[in-house]
C-alpha cells in the first residue's frame, strides 16, 4: 500500500520535462528534513489524518491528511478523474521509502511514462524505464546520506542551490560517489536573484542546465 497525499495534473515545471503535461502522485512521509523544504506537510504519516484517495485530489490547499492506496487503486482512479497527461511524476515526501515497482510496472501496462523525483537517501525501487531525477539532500538534519548506488540510478541530478557551498556541496558529492552525470541542473532555492544569479554563472561555467520551477512563475501547481 502507498501513502497519498494528493494527486492532481499539471504541468512538469523543473528539469528535462519542464512544459510536460503530468499527473503528480505526490506520496506521504519523509524523514530527511529539508530546512527549505516546501512540502512539509508530506512529512509525517499520523493515523489520525488518514483520509479518501477521493478525497487527495479534492485538496484545495496543502494539508496533512493522506490516504492508502494500491496501485490498482492509483490506475482506477486516474481513468475515473478522466486525466488525460501520460506522464507519471511520483514524488513526496520521499517516494523511495516504498518499493515503486509494482505501481510504476501497472502504469508502464497502460501507456503511461514514470518520473520519480527522490533525495537520493534510500534504494531506488523502480522498473529500469522510469526517469530518477535525484535531488540529491547533503547534510540534512535527518542525518541520512546521499547512497552512490542513486546517484549511479540516476537520470539526471536536480540541485537546489542559495549559495556557493552547495554547488561545492554537489562537487564533492560527484567525487565521493564516482558519479559524474550527464545531465546536471541547478535550482535556485525560492527563485531568489542572489540565488538565480549564482545558479546561471555555474550553469555557464560548468555546461550545467538550469531549472526554474516554471510552474510557480505560472502560479499553478
Amino acid at each position: 500500500m502507498y501513502q497519498i497525499n494528493e494527486i492532481f495534473e499539471t504541468i512538469q515545471g523543473e528539469a528535462s520535462f519542464t512544459g510536460t503535461p503530468s499527473i503528480f502522485v505526490r506520496l506521504q512521509g519523509c524523514p530527511v528534513g529539508c530546512s527549505w523544504c516546501d512540502t512539509k506537510q508530506t512529512w509525517d504519516a499520523k493515523d489520525s489524518y488518514v483520509v479518501s484517495l477521493t478525497q487527495t485530489v479534492e485538496k484545495k490547499s496543502d494539508s496533512e491528511h493522506w490516504a492508502k492506496a494500491d496501485a490498482e487503486d492509483i490506475l482506477t482512479l486516474f481513468q475515473t478523474r478522466g486525466y488525460r497527461a501520460k506522464h507519471v511524476v511520483i514524488t513526496g515526501g520521499e517516494p523511495c521509502l516504498f518499493d515503486l515497482n509494482p505501481l510504476c510496472e501497472l502504469l508502464h501496462q497502460h501507456g503511461y511514462s514514470t518520473q520519480i523525483e527522490t533525495s537520493g537517501t534510500f534504494e531506488i525501487k523502480a522498473p529500469a524505464q522510469t526517469w530518477v531525477t535525484v535531488s540529491p539532500k547533503i547534510n540534512m538534519r535527518g542525518g541520512y546520506e546521499v547512497l552512490a548506488s542513486a546517484m549511479k540510478r540516476a537520470n539526471e541530478i536536480k540541485h537546489p542551490v542559495a549559495m556557493q557551498k552547495h554547488v561545492d556541496e554537489l562537487e564533492a558529492l560527484f567525487k565521493a560517489t564516482g558519479v559524474h552525470p550527464r545531465l546536471v541542473y541547478l535550482q535556485p532555492i525560492s527563485q531568489k536573484a542572489k540565488a538565480t544569479k549564482l545558479a546561471i554563472d555555474t550553469c555557464i561555467k560548468k555546461n550545467w542546465r538550469l531549472s526554474v520551477q516554471v510552474h510557480k512563475y505560472l502560479g499553478i501547481n
